[in-house]
C-alpha cells in the first residue's frame, strides 16, 4: 500500500478552530483518520486535528507558493530604506 503524505498526528497544545466545512469534506477527513489509525495501530486522531497538518504540508510542498515566498523575502530586504540595510 502507497503511504499517505500524514502519519500520527503529534500530541499538541490543543486550539480552538471554527471551520465549516462541507459534508463530503468532512467524511474524507474521518476516512483519513481511520485509515491513519489503522495504519499505526491505534485510534485515528480527531478529524479536525488533521486540517492543520493537512495544509502545512499542502504549503510545504506548493512549489509556487515557496517560490512566492522567497521572492517576497528578497523584495522585502531589498525594499528597506538604505539607512536601515546593514553593511
Amino acid at each position: 500500500m502507497t503511504k499517505l503524505k500524514l502519519s500520527a498526528i503529534p500530541d499538541d497544545k490543543a486550539v480552538k478552530l471554527t471551520v465549516e466545512l462541507p459534508a463530503a469534506v468532512y467524511r474524507d477527513l474521518t476516512a483519513y483518520a481511520e485509515i491513519i489509525g489503522r495504519e499505526n495501530g491505534q485510534a485515528g486522531p480527531e478529524p479536525i486535528k488533521l486540517i492543520v497538518p493537512m495544509i502545512q504540508r499542502f504549503m510545504a510542498t506548493d512549489r509556487v507558493f515557496a517560490k512566492a515566498r522567497r521572492l517576497e523575502v528578497l523584495q522585502t530586504s531589498t525594499a528597506r530604506p538604505v539607512s536601515e540595510r546593514s553593511g
